[in-house]
């Protein structure tokens, strides 16, 4: 199993963050993973991408992912401005950060077998008070990821951000997972 993930944000959301979280997590639970971002002009807002590779197998490939298996997508401004379902793989999976119903996003992951929404700024308000969506967003993909438990997340999460402040995105982390929307093609 190879499993491709690229996330796009924008500059201070996290997506680089929630690359390597669930990197993290995957070692955890006895995989072989790797997390890098692609670098450009940065800034605060800009377009940003990360990327997560997963296997059962040590990873030789060190360029970026062109064809993923999932595409989170962080903020949905990016939509029209990225081409963000560019590439993803027949039958692959799109998490969006969306109020919105996930068969409204049908149309730019044409090839998508599954499509998750998560208010996940809606969750990162009010569990962290700052719209910083990374560990909700890696709530949502851990839903839609089978080979990694909730729990390796959370531990990962509660590593990198300390014990208060990792509660605090822990509970994102949840709530995100628990209230993602699945669409399923037929």
């Amino acid at each position: 199993m190879m499993l491709e993930i690229r996330w796009h944000g924008r500059g201070g959301q996290g997506a680089v963050t929630a690359a390597e979280l669930l990197a993290k997590a995957a070692i955890a639970e006895g995989l072989w993973a790797q997390a890098f971002p692609a670098f450009g002009p940065e800034r605060r807002g800009a377009p940003v991408l990360a990327f997560t590779r997963i296997s059962n197998n040590p990873i030789k490939m060190r360029v970026q992912v062109y064809e993923p298996d999932i595409v989170v997508v962080l903020d949905p401004s990016l939509i029209g401005v990225v081409n963000i379902g560019e590439g993803l793989k027949q039958g692959g999976v799109a998490i969006v950060n969306s109020a919105k119903d996930p068969a409204e996003f049908r149309r730019i992951f044409p090839s998508a077998s599954k499509i998750f929404s998560v208010d996940a700024t809606k969750i990162a308000l009010e569990e962290l008070k700052v719209p910083i969506v990374n560990t909700a967003m890696l709530g949502a993909a851990t839903k839609a990821i089978d080979a990694i438990p909730l729990e390796r997340v959370e531990e990962a999460v509660r590593e990198r951000f300390g014990s208060r402040i990792g509660e605090r995105n822990v509970r994102a982390v949840r709530r995100a997972h628990r209230e993602a929307r699945l669409w399923e093609s037929g």
